[in-house]
């Protein structure tokens, strides 16, 4: 456990130097202009459901904001470590863990919402006359809390069982990344990081596909799907782009982690790939999510026009 400390130093340093001769924080521009307005977008989404009792009520917009709430927090975190390597601020390596944490949990989180919302429809399709008696709100706040302790089990074990292991809990690194934090960790436990990351994406995969399929034969006889441009159809593709855009990051990141342990692969090809992926990939599904899940909602695009067309009345009033 001494050399590790040495190692991860050495190893943080390398990757300042490679940021540096490849210039790649100017990917750091587009992240922060990219969070701040999806954060901005996301907060206006979240208001108007909370402020509205209807909204409230309804599992569907619980889920929408469950999942909004968990890309604010993994934005949030992501937008901090990349200020943070960016003005190389050297972070506790306790400090660096625990935000690694937190980040998997946001990220796992957000797929399994996702996940409960092809679900949900599912549910609200097949069986529309006891839907309400299925999933009433009670009933959806408790499963989201559990989505919540059961993306956060996981990492946060990792933690404790790091931090056990750990002889100098005051070590500092210079560059503070998921990567980097579960590539040691992985390095240790390399099965059963590899077993829970496909384990949970192969469980969301085959709900999500066996609802899908299950609503096509549910709904096949009913002509919602004959229209090239029916709402179904535009739906389904809706919901099919925005699982791509949340999987892939998971997929790259998966091949980060192998990269990672390959001595073969210089450390410009894992700085490429980590830094793309941090500062685009994860992005897009974050950026897009409020689009096509919030405002495609008719009842929440209507409460945001509400709340903006209020809002410009009191700033008339104030002005007058």
């Amino acid at each position: 456990m001494a050399a590790e400390p040495i190692l991860i130093t050495n190893l943080t340093q390398e990757w300042v130097a490679s940021l540096r001769r490849w210039h790649l924080e100017l990917f750091f521009i587009p992240t922060i202009v990219v969070t701040l307005a999806t954060m901005v977008v996301n907060t206006l989404l979240l208001a108007c459901i909370f402020a509205s009792r209807a909204l409230r009520q309804e599992t569907r917009y619980l889920l929408v904001a469950n999942t909004l709430a968990a890309d604010m927090l993994f934005l949030t975190l992501n937008l901090a470590t990349t200020i943070l390597n960016a003005a190389q601020v050297e972070v506790p390596w306790l400090v660096c863990e625990l935000v690694t944490a937190v980040t998997v949990t946001a990220y796992c989180c957000a797929i399994l919402t996702v996940t409960f919302m092809v679900v949900d429809t599912y549910a609200a399709v097949r069986w529309p006359l006891r839907y309400h008696d299925f999933l009433p709100p009670a009933r959806t706040h408790r499963i989201l809390m559990g989505a919540w302790l059961l993306a956060a089990s996981y990492p946060f074990t990792l933690v404790i069982l790091m931090e056990v292991e750990r002889g100098d809990p005051h070590d500092k690194a210079a560059v503070c990344l998921v990567l980097i934090s579960l590539g040691f960790i992985q390095a240790k436990n390399t099965t059963g990081i590899n077993i829970y990351f496909f384990v949970a994406a192969l469980i969301c995969a085959v709900l999500i596909f066996y609802c899908y399929i299950r609503l096509y034969m549910e709904t096949r006889t009913q002509g919602i799907w004959q229209n090239r441009f029916s709402r179904a159809r535009v739906t389904v593709l809706a919901h099919g782009v925005l699982l791509l855009l949340y999987f892939t990051p998971g997929f790259v990141f998966t091949v980060e982690l192998l990269l990672f342990q390959s001595k073969d692969v210089s450390q410009d090809v894992r700085v490429w790939v980590s830094t793309v992926n941090m500062c685009v990939l994860m992005l897009l599904p974050r950026a897009f999510a409020p689009y096509l899940y919030g405002l495609r909602y008719r009842e929440i695009a209507d409460s945001v026009l509400q709340l903006l067309h209020r809002h410009r009345r009191l700033s008339q009033i104030t002005v007058a």
